[in-house]
């Protein structure tokens, strides 16, 4: 084992945000669960995942009622999720995800932060190709003979399970995702997850530098300012 965690332990795979664009991210992403779902955490294990994650990275309580309460009334947005994909400054390589009410505004804004910055789109699934597209689960408190022992008994299908430094990081498909969830927390009652999310892994690096890194840094910001763009990923990586 070893592999996976090398990728993610040297790839930058998301741009750090102000406030108010975590606060939107996750309040359309709130919506859409509880809107497609119920809008009880405790009923809607899709719902419950985003508001685990919200409260790791701080997000008010009241942001993420509010976004819950706005799902139970009738009418409202009607979020989609759109995906882009092409080759930023450098060369590298970039899978932008996003919510939208409205595709014409969204692929025009990002098609403008391509643009502007020497980039190219591509065709779907082109980039997306190039990455591993797994469910990820850090935690501690277990050992690696454990877990694995935990996740086959529920017939689990993961991937690769890796132990570094007293953390377990579960690596599965992503329809395994609530399945891996499950069965950890029921072998490990109290379990809490330092990260839960389903992600890309690049699987080749592209080191930049110098005038490339300072561009592409660029790129990322114009697309972080974007108001539908949730996540970006990419598989770029420092020297």
């Amino acid at each position: 084992m070893g592999r996976i965690f090398e990728k993610r332990k040297y790839s930058i795979f998301k741009t750090a945000a102000q406030n108010s664009k975590l606060y939107s991210k996750y309040s359309k992403q709130l919506y859409m669960a509880a809107k497609n779902g119920v809008p009880d955490p405790g009923a809607n294990p899709v719902l419950r995942a985003i508001v685990e994650r919200a409260k790791k990275e701080n997000v008010p309580s009241h942001v993420i009622d509010k976004a819950i309460q706005k799902a139970s009334g009738a009418g409202g947005e009607n979020y989609q999720p759109a995906r882009y994909e092409g080759v930023g400054p450098g060369g590298a390589l970039v899978v932008v995800d996003c919510l939208t009410d409205n595709p014409t505004r969204t692929i025009s804004d990002v098609r403008s932060c391509f643009t502007k910055t020497g980039a190219k789109m591509s065709a779907g699934g082109s980039v997306a190709m190039l990455f591993d597209h797994l469910a990820v689960m850090s935690f501690g408190g277990a050992s690696e003979e454990q877990v694995l022992e935990a996740v086959f008994a529920a017939g689990v299908a993961v991937e690769e399970v890796e132990s570094q430094d007293g953390t377990i990081t579960v690596f599965a498909p992503p329809a395994e995702f609530y399945k891996a969830k499950t069965a950890l927390r029921e072998a490990f009652p109290g379990l809490e997850f330092d990260v839960q999310e389903i992600t890309f892994f690049p699987k080749e690096a592209n080191v930049l530098g110098g005038d490339e890194l300072a561009a592409f840094e660029k790129f990322l910001g114009m697309l972080n300012e974007c108001d539908d763009v949730q996540e970006v990923y990419h598989n770029v990586t420092r020297p």
